[in-house]
């Protein structure tokens, strides 16, 4: 048994993780179709956990208690490797805790823990944030899944679309230099449906920062799917991006966020930032999604 990865498997589907960030770098069907990016040279990751932040700090500095200290874009979890704690045929554990390492860039006590879960419809993770110190933990956390775009070979990008579960009227936020531009933007759902296209993301990631639904189904074709399709859900996340790189790159990111880059402008204590959870020493929370993956 390998410690850098490991593969779940139910009756239909299989999925694979790695030590290395506790990242999935593969899901599979029954006959062959991968969903997820193989981390190309176009965008070198697959689907990395952002933990301690989502997004960037102003100037990757975080300040705590009269002390500055380095953290940059997506925190650190990504670039971490974690501990097994349980390895199942179709479930394993992962674990991340503070450590000189951490500390010298966070200054917080955690346990981080990863849990993926495989049946034959779908993927579950789990994330368990377990504040393990003695003062109260701030702390952002994301989903950041790429999947192949197209999910099938031959298949025109533009035909693809996300239909969201309720409608998302409310304005859009963009990224200016990596921070939450104060302007927004109106929606470009329509009647529950984003039509996706590369010129969606000339101006970085799409964020919906007051996500009205708890799922969205990504697939080809106009109402029923045609094809491999993916469907999404979570719980415990308050915000969704939307990513691509807008020069051709063949992947979309669906991911779940509970936090967001720092507005523009903001040059506050850490523990004022907005959008994070502020986690009491002894408590934990706990936040999940789901993928679901078929083919019609």
């Amino acid at each position: 048994m390998s410690d850098d990865t490991y593969t779940l498997r139910s009756g239909r589907l299989s999925a694979t993780v790695k030590a290395h960030g506790a990242e999935l770098c593969s899901l599979k069907d029954g006959g062959g179709i991968e969903f997820v990016w193989q981390a190309g040279p176009e965008w070198p990751r697959h689907a990395p956990l952002l933990f301690p932040i989502v997004g960037r700090l102003a100037n990757d500095e975080l300040r705590h208690r009269g002390k500055t200290y380095r953290m940059t874009q997506h925190g650190f979890a990504r670039d971490s490797r974690f501990a097994w704690t349980e390895r199942g045929e179709g479930r394993c554990t992962l674990v991340l805790e503070d450590s000189e390492a951490t500390r010298a860039v966070y200054p917080f006590a955690f346990r981080l823990t990863a849990a993926y879960a495989i049946d034959d419809s779908g993927l579950d993770l789990t994330f368990t944030i377990a504040n393990t110190g003695k003062e109260t933990l701030p702390a952002s956390l994301g989903g950041h899944p790429a999947f192949n775009w197209p999910l099938q070979a031959g298949r025109a990008k533009e035909s693809y679309a996300l239909t969201f579960a309720n409608a998302e009227s409310a304005p859009v936020r963009r990224l200016d230099g990596g921070l939450l531009r104060a302007a927004t933007e109106p929606s470009p759902v329509k009647d529950r449906a984003l039509p996706l296209s590369e010129s969606l993301f000339v101006d970085d990631a799409i964020i919906f920062g007051r996500i009205e639904s708890n799922s969205v189904r990504y697939a080809a074709g106009q109402g029923a799917a045609t094809g491999p399709w993916l469907k999404m859900s979570w719980r415990g996340f308050r915000e969704l991006g939307v990513w691509s790189k807008p020069s051709g790159a063949p992947f979309l990111c669906i991911e779940p966020w509970r936090g967001h880059a720092s507005p523009a402008g903001f040059d506050g204590e850490f523990t004022e930032k907005p959008g994070l959870m502020h986690i009491a020493p002894g408590a934990q929370e706990c936040l999940s999604f789901r993928i679901e993956a078929g083919s019609s």
